[in-house]
């Protein structure tokens, strides 16, 4: 989720009437929205954004709506992302292609806007069920994942986007060891290009904006890491 609890949306839509529509009504139910119409850049900005949601249409430019999808459910990060697709085409056939292809709500043309935030917000409730009041806790230290907030022993914490990704990681699987790989697998989607080392530095600053007290984040020779409480 985004700052102040908003829910994040991608609306992928070339028909600018529709998805200035679709823009209104979901803002007004409390997302933050993004829109493009084309299938290129909906890739880029999942990567960029990370949205809770994704609203795809089918026939769009660039990568067609399906293969958005298809891209989507293959990828490690964004396999069980939430998608629904927007289409003019209604008939069962296409209806079933676009299940098959990984889409969870299929919703044709003409609709209702307010269905669709209804079924939208009916998805994040499945997918996600801890999404709107989710915290996390773990010796002392409390992450507000709706309000987007850290605290150490009531002290407010300031992390960078990709400190708190690992934060979080760790504080939802605590006490467990993970190596250098699979920290970066959990905190970028894209890591082909990313050294291992960048693991250490990414720990280091995590330490230094934990602040003062007992170092948490433990460190197994040849191993990786661990969020636990015993260590030192």
């Amino acid at each position: 989720m985004g700052k102040n609890g908003l829910k994040r949306l991608l609306i992928v839509e070339d028909d600018r009437p529709i998805a200035d529509l679709l823009k209104h009504h979901f803002a007004a139910a409390g997302f933050t929205v993004t829109t493009t119409a084309d299938g290129d850049e909906a890739l880029i900005l999942i990567d960029e954004i990370k949205p809770d949601l994704v609203v795809l249409d089918w026939m769009i430019e660039g990568v067609s709506g399906i293969e958005v999808c298809r891209r989507l459910r293959r990828g490690k990060q964004t396999a069980s992302l939430p998608i629904i697709m927007l289409t003019a085409r209604g008939d069962e056939e296409d209806r079933v292609r676009a299940l098959d292809t990984g889409a969870d709500d299929f919703v044709g043309k003409p609709f209702s806007p307010k269905e669709l935030v209804a079924r939208a917000n009916a998805l994040l409730r499945r997918s996600q069920p801890n999404l709107v009041a989710e915290r996390l806790n773990y010796s002392g230290i409390e992450m507000d994942v709706a309000a987007h907030r850290v605290r150490r022993d009531g002290n407010a914490i300031s992390l960078g986007p990709t400190e708190y990704r690992l934060l979080q990681h760790f504080l939802r699987n605590p006490e467990r060891v993970f190596s250098r790989q699979q920290l970066l697998n959990a905190v970028w989607t894209h890591n082909e290009d990313v050294e291992l080392r960048t693991v250490d530095v990414l720990i280091r600053r995590l330490r230094l904006a934990l602040g003062e007290g007992p170092d948490l984040l433990r460190t197994v020779r040849s191993e990786g890491y661990s969020l636990d409480a015993g260590n030192g």
